[in-house]
């Protein structure tokens, strides 16, 4: 009986399918300490989207995301639930501050832009994605190519008959083919073997110096992409010029080649506005810094305005981009904001309207550092220890130590701003700074970090309150 196990894409569209919002959240409690009401949240909304592609296109079509507005404090995990939740789920992710929309310069038509960057994040992933499954096919070609480089076809011989013993007679192309065939694959295991890295061979590469163009209207910069190479290939970006190069450096340019031709672009740039349409996410950090009404002056007075100009694209609207028109309608937006001066009610009514799901995000205690420290997969304990081994040294935390450095840093964040989960880098850059100073020197050696050690390179700088602000 034959088994038909399925592709990788496959597996991954099929694990995400069968992710429960419970499952969901497991997965993001690997990389976010802490709230649950959070992961619950962007949990639900991850697995209606799921819901919806079982239904019937009419019936799909009408179903809208349920858009989330996170309120709390910076660095307790806001970005990083986003983020997470977007790679989980194999979607197109974009970050951006909603208050560089009320910047000087600011056109109104400019918050498409975010639309548009979506698109060409998912034309990344999705090329990223086929050159993983052409990669061999690319190999081997160019590694035809550049023997072909190497052991030049020979002329066509004159037709020569050379008679034998028996009367037997042999064509002389015969014997030629054949001794040329035996050459190519001895270069061709010396090849593989590197054996002939360094030897200089000449290519022809694609000239890239053609002329850029600009067009402004008054609409932006963005609204003109035209790509005057694709369409006047004849004219630019066609020639080629000849280049020597060392073998190695050949064989990559030839695979980079190589890939570009194998890869069907209408196909990559098809199926990543369809991932935009129906799986992108949005991050609208700092949604805070333009909640407000008109009244104000300077540079609130276009606060209202960016909401209002932001409102289509939530809403679902058709974007322009250089690669065809892109519906809105389905991507899930997710905006984020400390909401200290001003309240999610503050947004003009329609925007609020849009964002039906409010959850809260809870200030991080001393116990969160704690397991912020050390539980999550590439938690920043793993990670200096694993800087320090390159290094040779093997480093180790007490989880006196542990305690301590969570303590300082909750201390600094409760005496100055409250910067989150973030005070603990620069906690850590403190507290290691001679060990990574000194670490070429100390190979071999099995440093432990103790509650002691902390102290000792924290406590001058804790006790002097202005000295603190400065450095931590």
């Amino acid at each position: 009986m034959a088994i038909y196990l399925p592709s990788s894409a496959e597996e991954e569209q099929l694990a995400l399918d069968e992710l429960t919002p419970r499952e969901i959240v497991v997965e993001l409690d690997k990389h976010v300490i802490g709230q649950k009401n959070a992961k619950r949240a962007v949990a639900i909304a991850l697995r209606n989207r799921t819901r919806r592609q079982k239904l019937t296109p009419d019936l799909a079509e009408e179903i809208i995301p349920k858009n989330i507005i996170m309120i709390g404090p910076t660095g307790v995990g806001k970005t990083e639930i986003a983020r997470r939740l977007a790679k989980l789920a194999n979607s197109p992710f974009l970050k951006v501050e909603a208050s560089k929309f009320t910047e000087v310069g600011y056109v109104g038509r400019d918050v498409e832009s975010m639309v548009r960057d979506l698109v060409e994040i998912a034309i990344d992933n999705v090329r990223e994605e086929k050159l993983e499954d052409v990669a061999d096919k690319a190999e081997l070609n160019a590694e035809e190519r550049l023997l072909d480089i190497l052991l030049p076809a020979s002329p066509p011989a004159r037709p020569a008959e050379a008679t034998t013993a028996g009367g037997v007679v042999i064509d002389g192309n015969t014997a030629l083919t054949e001794s040329s065939s035996r050459t190519r694959e001895k270069l061709r295991q010396q090849l593989r073997e590197g054996k002939l890295d360094e030897r200089q061979v000449e290519i022809d590469v694609r000239e890239r110096n053609f002329p850029s163009f600009e067009i402004m209207t008054n609409q932006g910069v963005e609204e003109m992409d035209i790509n005057i190479k694709d369409m006047l290939p004849n004219i630019f970006g066609a020639r080629t010029k000849k280049r020597k190069m060392k073998v190695n450096e050949a064989f990559e340019y030839l695979i980079q080649e190589e890939e570009q031709r194998l890869i069907d672009m209408d196909q990559v740039t098809r199926i990543s506005i369809d991932r935009v349409e129906n799986s992108g996410i949005v991050f609208l950090d700092e949604i805070d810094k333009i909640a407000g009404r008109e009244g104000g002056h300077g540079p609130d007075v276009s606060r209202e305005g960016v909401q209002r100009d932001i409102l289509p694209i939530v809403e679902g609207t058709t974007v322009n981009t250089r690669y065809g028109m892109v519906r809105t309608d389905h991507i899930l937006f997710i905006a984020a904001g400390a909401f200290h001066v001003s309240k999610p009610s503050d947004l003009i009514p329609e925007l609020q309207g849009r964002f039906p799901i409010r959850v809260e995000l809870q200030s991080l205690t001393m116990e969160d550092f704690v397991r912020i420290l050390t539980e999550p997969k590439s938690s920043l304990v793993k990670q200096y220890t694993a800087l320090l081994e390159t290094e040779g040294v093997k480093l180790e935390f007490t989880p006196e130590a542990l305690q301590e450095i969570a303590h300082f840093a909750f201390r600094v964040n409760e005496s100055t701003e409250n910067i989150g989960a973030r005070r603990l880098h620069t906690i850590m850059e403190r507290v290691l700074d001679e060990l990574s100073f000194d670490a070429p020197e100390r190979k071999g050696e099995h440093v432990t970090v103790d509650a002691d050690y902390v102290r000792k390179m924290l406590a001058d700088i804790v006790k002097d309150q202005d000295l603190s602000r400065y450095i931590l």
